[in-house]
């Protein structure tokens, strides 16, 4: 069927289509409401404890105010259990919010696709949103269709309707006599959100949006971040020796304040352990046990992974890396080996005719009608200069001539199509025929790769010989260009000039050669030295010649003068590779010239065998499996949708430069959550030490039940923005792939660990021993000290201790932020979110010591004191800055 006669809608048409039948958007699904995924953050297994216990405190707290007339300051420390539960679940919660934010800003992003229309007469690109019912749609191989609709043309059209009826190959005709009888959408009729896997076509939209059958069915689509990557195995696995190590040390403390308890000179006096008294202390014990495993058991882990994530995915974008699947931002940075195609990747993608070289005395109306009918692509004539829209090769000859001044338009609607031959990477080449406006006579051209179409040629114009043809390709492609074949037989009868994909045709004659460049970026070779710098290797997979193929490889830098012919493998020399052989080959060659769509996914499986961590590149439907079959797939901004679909991430820009970023994101990242750990571990270190001292010296627990939870606030959230938040470091770039078998811990972090937390420990011992044995007012105190009996410890003391561990831990979250940076923990450089948290935690620690009262188990503390505190905890930042002094 001709479709010369369309001519799309009007603007006044669209508007009304548009407000007839609704935009062309799917209504997400009825979300939970804000309260109820409030009460989910209560079903935390720790938080339930604590929850119990808060209950249990009540009562007791109940029991002293009635019945044993105790006035109402016992209620405060149940209430404040409750208000730092709230204060935890709370936060976790405005975090997912957060999160579902993010996400479904992301989601959004597959309704800007671009789809090409007919409006106006003109055929112009709009986004898939914009799509109205009455719009005509051109659809090509690889595009997703974007709304319901009947075709109007169809040429070898196949589309995977595998998302609605599970059938990846759906024949699409207007032939009646072609239908099948057994489909469950009619042959004729396309759906919205299926793909065109072969050949290309019209239709005119039926249905929109909701109304489409994918309406009927849609579910709310989530970004991905299910995939258990190596870094959450660690992350469980260090979450596991935690938990275990801390359940074990809290059952120590129940056993120990039990066994003090016992050898305690009032024990007998308060009738031992059958009384009120006993329970009550018994119920505090247990409660400082669990509080303690709050503190210890690293909860917040997941949190810091989920923000690093989140402000990875979000900064991301900024450097034109937009992350569709979480888990895609932590696995660039284990990148080992990056497969990447050239055209629009390394290049610029800005086809254009460099050279066209036709022979002999063919006739210019003839090569300009065979450039014309025998392409799928069209121009945009809608903004100032004339765009490109579908295949970019095919693209370049119609800009050649129109740059002629020859209008393709109606070269193409004075020869009427009868029959055609669609281009696929198995064919290479591409054949229409055409009821020809200059012989009046059919006619039949093709035009692909050059060898192939010459071996489908009888005469060569001009009589050139196959020997001069082959000398002037391989000077094309010595110079990267991609070159293109000419051709054209008179025909007496089309009948079976093309049948079973086939061109059977005995006169063809080869017209000539078209050489159309696209120049490397500017930035490619500059971002592939620092991809090779890091350690990464960098393979080429490209549908160019050898010669071609290898000539852009030396000019982005992967190619040296060292490199010998090994270092280029053809798909049909990689296929002949056994699976052994290939393993052991693999790491050899940098290049995969003349691929073919199986060779970049077996490429990616025998990478993955030798224990690489692969990036794939792909923007065709073509480089779908591969994109899956990878460790990170990599679309193009500008690729199919199905490539789209495949992927985890999607470069912008569609340049190799930003490759690089991710890379450097990903790595930064993994440092972000390794400093998260230091800082966390080195906490639940000195915090379990010392309230497990406590309870065997048979002292009152030195941090109360709220104090504790105030620190785990401080160590799991506040932490977590602040070093889950810090920039990229451009250093990562000059250190090799880490091994993604690894501990999570190095042995640098488990000495800092260790010694640190040590060091804390035996400090705030040495100061507990003193605050029992001497009545401290003042900080100047320790000065001067004289030590005396032992006595309890005063709420004045308590409060001192207090302020001091978290002041210790406060000074060392920037020794934790300068680790494994190499700089100073002053350098604040894209750092104002740490500085602001920081400044948040000085701030709240002095709100709570000097208005918290009863609440927090705390009076408030002199001046002076603050100064001494501050001043002489602050000793652990300057130490740290001596070592990164002494190691610079």
């Amino acid at each position: 069927m001709q479709t010369n006669h369309l001519t799309g809608l009007t603007d006044a048409q669209v508007a009304q289509s548009r407000e007839k039948n609704g935009a062309n958007i799917l209504t997400p699904p009825k979300k939970d409401s804000l309260f109820k995924k409030f009460l989910e953050k209560f079903g935390d297994p720790l938080i339930i404890i604590l929850l119990v216990a808060g209950a249990l405190s009540i009562g007791i707290s109940c029991y002293e105010y009635f019945g044993l007339g105790k006035d109402a300051g016992v209620f405060f420390e149940p209430i404040g259990i409750f208000i730092a539960i709230l204060l935890a679940t709370g936060l976790a919660f405005i975090f997912e919010l957060k999160a579902d934010k993010e996400f479904s800003l992301l989601n959004q992003v597959n309704d800007d696709e671009p789809v090409r229309v007919l409006r106006n007469s003109t055929t112009i690109e709009i986004p898939k949103k914009d799509v109205v019912v009455g719009d005509v749609v051109y659809l090509s191989t690889g595009d997703e269709i974007p709304a319901d609709g009947t075709l109007v043309e169809a040429v070898t059209l196949t589309v995977d309707e595998s998302t609605l009826t599970g059938e990846p190959a759906c024949h699409k005709t207007i032939d009646p006599n072609d239908f099948d009888p057994d489909a469950t959408y009619k042959s004729n009729y396309v759906l919205r959100g299926t793909k065109v896997m072969e050949g290309h076509g019209i239709f005119i939209v039926d249905k929109v949006g909701d109304a489409t059958e994918n309406g009927k069915v849609f579910e709310e689509a989530q970004i991905d971040d299910s995939v258990k990557t190596p870094l959450n195995e660690q992350l469980d696995g260090l979450g596991d020796l935690i938990s275990k190590v801390s359940y074990a040390i809290a059952a120590l403390i129940v056993v120990g304040r039990c066994v003090m308890y016992y050898f305690d000179p009032h024990f007998a006096e308060t009738g031992g352990f059958f009384t009120v008294d006993f329970g009550a202390y018994l119920l505090q014990s247990i409660m400082i046990a669990v509080t303690l495993v709050v503190v210890a058991v690293p909860e917040g882990l997941p949190m810091a992974v989920t923000l690093s994530l989140a402000y990875s995915m979000r900064r991301m974008l900024k450097t034109n890396n937009l992350v569709r699947k979480m888990h895609a931002c932590e696995t660039m940075g284990a990148t080992t080996v990056i497969c990447t195609d050239k055209t629009g990747t390394l290049t610029q993608n800005q086809m254009q005719v460099a050279e066209a070289n036709f022979y002999g005395d063919t006739p210019q109306a003839i090569i300009e009608e065979g450039i014309a009918v025998n392409s799928t692509a069209t121009l945009d004539f809608s903004g100032s200069k004339p765009k490109a829209l579908g295949n970019p090769t095919e693209g370049a000859l119609l800009l050649w001539l129109n740059a002629a001044g020859k209008n393709y338009d109606e070269i193409k609607a004075a020869a009427p199509r009868l029959e055609e031959l669609p281009f696929t990477t198995e064919r290479k080449f591409m054949a229409t025929i055409v009821k020809s406006a200059v012989t009046g006579k059919p006619m039949l051209y093709v035009k692909g790769a050059p060898e192939i179409v010459l071996g489908l040629c009888k005469n060569v114009a001009g009589n050139v010989s196959r020997d001069e043809i082959a000398k002037q390709l391989l000077a094309y492609q010595n110079q990267a260009m991609r070159t293109l074949g000419f051709a054209y037989q008179e025909l007496a009868s089309v009948d079976g000039v093309i049948e079973n994909g086939k061109v059977n045709a005995d006169n063809l004659t080869f017209e000539g050669i078209v050489a159309i460049s696209d120049p490397v970026r500017a930035d490619v070779p500059a971002a592939v030295k620092e991809c090779l710098d890091a350690g990464i290797n960098v393979k080429i997979v490209t549908g160019d010649t050898p010669a071609t193929a290898r000539e852009i490889g030396r000019q982005i830098g992967l190619i040296t003068e060292s490199d010998g012919k090994e270092c280029v493998i053809t798909g049909p020399e990689f296929a002949e590779l056994s699976e052994g052989e290939l393993r052991k080959r693999v790491g050899d060659f940098k290049i995969i010239a003349r691929a073919r769509p199986t060779d970049k996914k077996r490429l990616v499986e025998a990478l993955q065998a030798n224990n690489q961590v692969v990036a794939v590149t792909g923007d065709g439907t073509n480089d779908a499996p591969a994109l899956k079959a990878a460790h990170v797939g990599l679309s193009m901004g500008d690729g199919t949708s199905v490539a789209k679909e495949a992927s985890d991430i999607t470069i912008v820009d569609n340049s190799f430069s930003s490759i690089g970023r991710a890379v450097m994101w990903g790595r930064s990242l993994f440092q972000n959550i390794q400093r998260f750990i230091l800082f966390q571990m080195t906490v639940n270190v000195a915090a379990c030490l010392i309230v497990l001292a406590g309870a065997f010296m048979g002292t009152e627990s030195p941090l109360t039940v709220t104090q504790m939870l105030w620190v785990n606030l401080i160590m799991d959230t506040f932490a977590a923005m602040a070093l889950a938040s810090l920039p990229p470091s451009e250093s990562v770039m000059r250190d090799k792939p880490r091994d993604r078998n690894a501990f999570i811990i190095s042995r640098s972090m488990w000495t800092s660990i260790i010694s640190v937390g040590g060091l804390f420990f035996a400090v705030l011992l040495g100061l507990l021993y003193i605050f029992e044995h001497s009545d401290i007012t003042s900080m100047s105190q320790l000065c001067g000290l004289q030590l005396g009996a032992r006595d309890s410890l005063t709420p004045y003391e308590l409060s001192l201790f207090f302020t001091i561990f978290v002041f210790l831990q406060f000074w060392n979250m920037f020794n934790a932020r300068a680790f494994m940076t190499g700089r100073s923990a002053f350098h604040f450089k894209g750092c104002r979110g740490f500085a602001m948290i920081a400044l948040i935690i000085l701030i709240g620690q002095v709100f709570i010591v000097e208005l918290g009262g009863e609440f927090f188990n705390v009076t408030p503390l002199k001046f002076m004191d603050w100064v001494w505190i501050i001043a002489s905890t602050s000793v652990v930042l300057w130490i740290g800055e001596l070592i990164r002094l002494f190691k610079k």
